[in-house]
């Protein structure tokens, strides 16, 4: 049996406990950001999508500094860049491992045995991982895809 996605403890960038059952009910994009990135601007576009679909969707951001060490700032400074420049009112996480000492949000989100749908691997900063409403796994988007591309907005057009 597969664990579920709403028993995972995570922290937001503030510190503050997140409730992961909160997000029931809605389809979830988890999704690892770093802000030295060449995918950053991806921000941008996440921010839209969230602001387009906030009643039936939400942004689960993960920042993560796996890869290239693109994330090497503190979780207060990470929270500036990101309300600074992107205006970003979605949900970012603390800092969370990916591939180094996974997280046990992406141990569920990368392991059949945990999501009980499939294995996957995360290649690069800004993957998408697609949850939907139930809290069952339902797609990995590669990271250079945008978050307005044709997958995911048929996703969420998707009753």
């Amino acid at each position: 049996m597969a664990d579920s996605i709403y028993d995972i403890r995570i922290k937001g960038i503030n510190g503050k406990e997140i409730s992961m059952p909160d997000f029931k009910g809605k389809k979830l994009m988890v999704v690892n950001v770093a802000s030295e990135c060449g995918l950053t601007p991806q921000y941008a576009a996440l921010q839209e999508l969230y602001d387009t679909y906030k009643d039936t969707m939400a942004i689960l951001a993960c920042p993560c500094n796996d890869f290239g060490g693109q994330e090497p700032d503190s979780e207060e400074n990470i929270e500036k860049f990101c309300s600074v420049n992107y205006g970003v009112t979605f949900t970012v996480t603390q800092k969370a491992g990916v591939i180094n000492d996974p997280h046990p949000l992406y141990q569920w989100l990368t392991q059949k045995a945990k999501n009980g749908v499939a294995d996957t691997e995360v290649t690069w900063n800004f993957q998408k991982f697609l949850i939907e409403p139930d809290g069952t796994w339902f797609k990995s988007i590669s990271p250079v895809k945008s978050p307005d591309c044709d997958d995911i907005l048929q996703w969420l057009s998707l009753q």
